[in-house]
């Protein structure tokens, strides 16, 4: 058998040297192995149903939808969530799928979920309203002008060309 040319030599000599450093013991012993650690989200499921157990949550039937307003004007959205409270802890449990979703996203249906504080977001998304509106109707008008070509003053002159 040829020898092998010294560049497939470099290369098995930079892969040998690479697995020498994985070994645990000399040479002839089986490469470390890696601990994989499988988390278990039943476990941790299970713990949070026995504390709100000993908490005394009660499920509240009946809910389609949970919004929680977020300062920076985004809004949390649980749909058709389940809810359970512990009055006397004060306590309330949402689970389900939360969605970030904007304000104006959502803006129809959620008017009477609005609050004082916030009033300032709802403001702005007016002011974006009503501008997005002046720009389309000054810019309309242009554009309406555009369509129409220019034939001068006396239309019979124009046709008689």
């Amino acid at each position: 058998m040829p020898a092998p040319s010294p560049e497939v030599a470099a290369a098995r000599a930079k892969l040998a040297a690479k697995f020498d450093a994985v070994r645990t013991g000399g040479k002839g012993t089986a490469r470390r192995t890696k601990l994989t650690k499988h988390a278990s989200t039943g476990a941790d499921d299970k713990q949070l149903q026995a504390q709100l157990k000993r908490l005394g949550v009660n499920s509240i039937p009946g809910i389609e939808e949970v919004n929680m307003f977020q300062e920076d004007g985004t809004v949390l959205h649980f749909s058709a969530p389940k809810v359970q409270a512990s009055v006397a802890a004060n306590t309330y449990v949402i689970t389900g799928h939360g969605e970030n979703k904007r304000l104006e996203e959502l803006l129809p249906g959620i008017i009477n979920q609005l609050g004082p504080d916030n009033l300032a977001n709802l403001k702005r998304i007016a002011e974006g309203f009503s501008a997005a509106q002046a720009a389309a109707a000054g810019g309309g008008a242009d554009g309406a002008d555009e369509d129409i070509p220019d034939i001068g003053e006396n239309f019979e002159e124009v046709s008689k060309q």
